[in-house]
């Protein structure tokens, strides 16, 4: 047996040991404080008594249903947007066109897509001084509170021009599993509009393939933190925001209300995906009485551009939000209502680089290895579910989902308690530990399907000429595959890029990175120097895309049918 072979078979129980591992310590770490026990704080009884506290807090159940709320609407506006534009235009140039973008839509942080939508909305923001003064007539920013206003309208279209690609992302992934170009055509012959061809025949098998991925979605809107940090309400702020401000309170007695209400927090998940396995049942109940009442709905023009209208606008508003954040970065006096900066001046990236060379330093080494690692993994493992032909049920799928799912607040506050208990806490390999829980199943589910259809006549023919199956693996599938494989490591090295709650809990402000500069900078509003940051902030993944474009046509200039 080869060590390549021996690899392969360790491969999946470390993968669900690194994937379910931190998961499953996390939460058994925030509900000991949450019940009362924490030695080191003096609490060796369990109680209730810190859920009563809880309960008590002013505002805690606003905050509970408005995250509730925040996930349900942004997940279903994004599927929505998804749906429709993949119903009134698969197969078009249209089409062509957003898939060929989705790599630089993706590769946006959270974070970056923030700024950028409060740089444009802001009532100082880019849109107003663009209508100012000659069709509002104001000379000076309105008082709106547009940015931070208590329905968290901001904060749903910031979610919202984010999750869109993702979940495109995952509709292409699963359309080729379907044969959606003859169902399509089934519909149309058959007098149905495309809207009602997609929903009827095509949207279930789809929907089936990608619920695990809208599951997540719904986890993350309901309990994301930087996002909310810089375009959320603040009275009262998000449930997560709530619980980051007890952790960090100096009183060391809210570390038990803050484990208290992390468990809260995943009950506000749960009940988030409740309710949307509800709205899945209600929606399923419609379409089948709209399809039995015989109704073609031939005319759907309304429809289809509703969605081609916010699936564009997701794209105009991820794109002009990242050109006004490099445009603040670079101005000089830049006063309301003028278009431009009167002047230009490097004069904020001068003072910020030196500041920003540690947290730069630590970024691309966290992203950079817990890359790496995810990648190896995901190979070793996908080999090994040629060899055994096990893994690809539902059962493996979710496993792979269940960190995605379950909401980071929930048991990186216990993962931070054992990594000091462990006296690993701010340590370079806890954070890249913390990193790959979250890395690796976006590698993994970005790299399976160009991997699971790898022509594998190309391994028998390597088989009959005698080649082990470790070098067929390094001689034969891995070329073949680079681009898919440098694509998988470009989304794995965006998602640590922009990776907040774990850095700022596990790294306990002794390992800073780009992201968490560039959020705790959101309470000074210096634009310039948030402009310079969440600017770099974008240009790391984006050049990870970028080399995972071009890098293989520069290798394979020789070989073309290597570099596509």
């Amino acid at each position: 047996m080869t060590g390549g072979v021996r690899l392969a078979r360790l491969a999946p129980p470390l993968t669900l040991l690194i994937l379910l591992g931190p998961l499953a310590f996390g939460l058994a770490g925030t509900a000991l404080p949450a019940l009362g026990y924490l030695p080191d704080l003096g609490g060796t009884e369990f109680t209730t008594a810190h859920f009563s506290e809880l309960a008590e807090v002013p505002g805690i159940w606003r905050s509970a249903l408005l995250s509730v709320a925040i996930g349900l609407i942004t997940t279903l506006v994004s599927l929505g947007a998804v749906a429709g534009f993949v119903a009134s235009d698969l197969g078009t140039s249209g089409f062509a066109r957003m898939r060929r973008m989705i790599s630089p839509l993706l590769s946006v942080p959270h974070a970056a897509a923030a700024f950028g939508l409060a740089f444009l909305i802001a009532p100082s923001g880019m849109i107003m001084r663009l209508v100012s003064p000659w069709l509002t007539g104001l000379d000076r920013p309105p008082d709106l509170l547009i940015i931070n206003d208590p329905l968290a309208l901001s904060m749903m279209a910031g979610l919202i021009v984010k999750e869109i690609p993702f979940l495109f992302l995952v509709t292409l992934a699963a359309l080729p599993q379907t044969r959606h170009l003859e169902t399509m055509r089934l519909g149309r012959s058959l007098g149905y509009g495309r809207v009602a061809s997609f929903t009827f025949l095509l949207w279930p098998p789809v929907y089936r393939q990608i619920r695990l991925a809208v599951f997540a979605v719904v986890a993350y809107a309901t309990s994301v933190v930087d996002v909310a940090l810089i375009l959320g309400p603040h009275l009262p702020p998000t449930l997560p925001v709530r619980l980051i401000d007890w952790m960090n309170d100096p009183d060391l007695e809210s570390r038990f209300l803050a484990s208290a209400g992390a468990i809260l927090q995943l009950g506000v998940t749960l009940a988030a995906l409740i309710a949307w396995v509800g709205l899945e049942r209600i929606g399923a109940f419609l379409v089948r009485q709209i399809r039995d009442n015989g109704r073609r709905w031939r005319r759907d023009m309304a429809v289809r551009a509703l969605a081609r209208s916010v699936m564009g606008g997701s794209a105009v508003i991820i794109f002009g939000g990242i050109a006004v954040l490099a445009l603040w970065s670079v101005s000089g006096l830049w006063q309301f209502p003028d278009a431009l900066p009167s002047s230009f001046t490097w004069k904020s990236w001068m003072q910020a680089l030196p500041r920003m060379s540690g947290p730069l330093g630590t970024t691309l080494a966290v992203a950079g290895l817990s890359t790496l690692i995810a990648l190896t993994l995901t190979i070793l493992c996908l080999e090994r579910e040629y060899e055994t032909g096990r893994g690809r049920g539902g059962g493996a799928l979710l496993l792979i989902y269940l960190p995605l799912i379950v909401p980071q607040i929930s048991f990186m506050f216990g993962l931070q308690v054992l990594s000091i208990w462990l006296g690993v806490d701010a340590s370079f390999s806890a954070l890249v530990l913390a990193h790959l829980v979250f890395v690796l199943p976006y590698v993994f589910l970005s790299l399976s399907d160009p991997w699971r259809a790898h022509d594998r006549r190309h391994d028998l023919i390597a088989a009959g000429l005698g080649m082990s199956r470790t070098r067929t693996l390094v001689k034969i599938r891995l070329p073949m595959l680079t681009r898919a494989i440098l694509t998988a490591a470009a989304v794995g090295f965006s998602v640590s890029v922009g990776q907040y709650l774990p850095t700022v809990l596990i790294g306990a402000g002794r390992l800073t990175t780009v992201t968490t500069e560039a959020v705790a900078l959101a309470a000074g509003g210096n634009r310039r120097v948030i402009g310079v940051y969440a600017f770099m902030q974008t240009l790391l993944p984006f050049f990870a895309f970028a080399i995972a474009t071009g890098l293989p046509g520069l290798v394979f200039r020789n070989r073309r049918g290597l570099r596509v």
